[in-house]
């Protein structure tokens, strides 16, 4: 079981999304997800103990699956990582616009492929 983020870097993944893209945020429904987001099965957090969270950038409409490429690595400094995975490398500046809507609340930096 994959427990590091840095692991997946560059690497093929499938994503199982459990916020597609137009959904409400769980906790705080007025937020609504622009972009798809879910988790990789078979990792494990260090942080929650839950699967590693991933947003993918990419599709235009929801979707329930998406296989891509770890482009980046969300790395909040008082939470867990975050995983960006996309079809394509991205520029940093345009990974950062898709994420802006959640992680303007944590500081954070991005590694890139």
């Amino acid at each position: 079981m994959i427990t590091n983020a840095k692991e997946l870097l560059g690497k093929e993944v499938a994503v199982t999304i459990d916020r597609p893209l137009g959904s409400a945020h769980p906790k705080f429904p007025q937020s609504i997800y622009p972009i798809n987001y879910g988790y990789i099965p078979g990792t494990k957090s260090p942080v929650d103990n839950e699967e590693i969270d991933a947003y993918v950038l990419g599709p235009t409409s929801a979707v329930k699956t998406f296989t891509g490429k770890v482009i980046a690595i969300v790395h909040r400094t008082d939470d867990e990582e975050k995983l960006v995975v996309a079809a394509l490398p991205l520029p940093a500046t345009e990974i950062e616009n898709a994420i802006h809507f959640q992680e303007k609340f944590y500081k954070h930096t991005l590694t890139l492929l």
